[in-house]
């Protein structure tokens, strides 16, 4: 992937989470839901559109939490992404 990203904004790569009973079966996700959690590829450099600059609270690597609602999807190689505002992102998993 080589999309850099402009201003406050991230690239990341969906984490889709599987639902696994108590008994350990997989259930399959029917409802169609957009993943909440993502893998951090590439981040802007922090501007915003008043030419101000604020620090990038994540970094490439890192496991997000991210408003289901927020950022745009798109596909590149195959490979589905999503580019969302820092704002939009919820918390970083440690």
């Amino acid at each position: 992937m080589k999309l850099k990203p402009l201003f406050d904004r991230v690239v990341l790569k969906p984490i889709k989470t599987e639902t696994k009973t108590s008994g350990g079966i997989i259930l399959a996700d029917t409802n169609g839901e957009k993943p909440s959690e993502g893998l951090v590829v590439s981040v802007g450099n922090g501007q915003t559109g008043e030419n101000k600059k604020q620090e990038m609270q994540v970094k490439v690597n890192d496991k997000v939490l991210f408003s289901k609602y927020g950022g745009i999807a798109f596909k590149q190689e195959g490979e589905e992404y999503i580019i969302i505002r820092q704002n939009d992102i919820l918390g970083v998993w440690e």
